[in-house]
């Protein structure tokens, strides 16, 4: 059975990470000394629900986590490190410390290394993801120990809400557009001086009336969405930035 570490310190562990041509070495002690720490470990790079939920989502809220007071948000998998690299390429990661525990070291000294060999994973990390301060495991969220591959509490959205319940989230925006529109420059502007981070999603003339009319209802363009909700385009948009 998966036993918390909650009160314990962290492994003593050194990783050898590559960075460009160069093998650098990482210890423990550089990673969490000091500091307050998120790290969330996962399965591995490149499968299903790492690469489509449980990475993007704690980069999504990295801002969030960083307002307060976390200095670190690691992401471990028991992958080499050329793995964890181009993983980190094809991944929205920009806020996440890729961690590669290639030997699973980490892992095992976390009692969390499980065997995956009916995947033709051999060794792997069990999901969980933990806060620790200062190199001591302050909370851990351990997935459910059963078949598959759990995934109800290692999430970003649950540890965010225990290190600042009520903590504000960032909106998700995104800005359906057309080559050439005016009014979508213009929307976009709007978004940007509003302090918006958004995702802009280019349509081109033989799918864009199609895909705005099912989503939106509306075929020109731009088309806004805020957190899901349709806000439409630019003079709508100008209204609600000024709202």
């Amino acid at each position: 059975m998966l036993q918390s570490r909650e009160g314990q310190r962290v492994p003593n562990v050194t990783f050898r990470i590559r960075e460009g041509n160069d093998w650098k070495d990482v210890t423990t002690d550089e990673l969490f000394k000091g500091k307050n720490v998120v790290l969330f470990s996962l399965p591995g790079a490149f499968t299903p629900t790492c690469s489509s939920t449980h990475l993007p989502r704690y980069n999504e809220l990295a801002p969030a986590f960083k307002q307060h007071g976390i200095d670190a948000i690691l992401c471990v998998s028991v992958n080499d490190t050329f793995v964890m690299n181009e993983w980190a390429k094809d991944q929205e990661s920009a806020n996440i410390t890729m961690i590669p525990d290639g030997n699973g070291e980490f892992t095992e000294g976390m009692g969390m290394l499980v065997d995956k060999a009916g995947l033709g994973f051999g060794k792997r990390s069990w999901r969980y993801s933990m806060l620790v301060k200062d190199g001591v495991v302050d909370k851990m969220f351990i997935e459910p120990e059963k078949d598959g591959d759990p995934f109800e509490v290692s999430d970003a959205d649950t540890m965010l809400d225990y290190v600042a319940p009520g903590a504000k989230k960032p909106d998700q925006v995104v800005v359906f557009t057309k080559v050439g529109c005016g009014f979508c420059a213009k929307a976009k502007e709007q978004l940007s001086a509003a302090g918006y981070d958004f995702v802009e999603v280019p349509l081109d003339n033989k799918v864009r009336g199609k895909v705005l009319g099912a989503l939106a209802g509306k075929v020109t363009a731009p088309q806004v969405f805020v957190n899901g909700k349709l806000i439409g385009g630019s003079e709508e948009v100008a209204k609600f930035v000024a709202a």
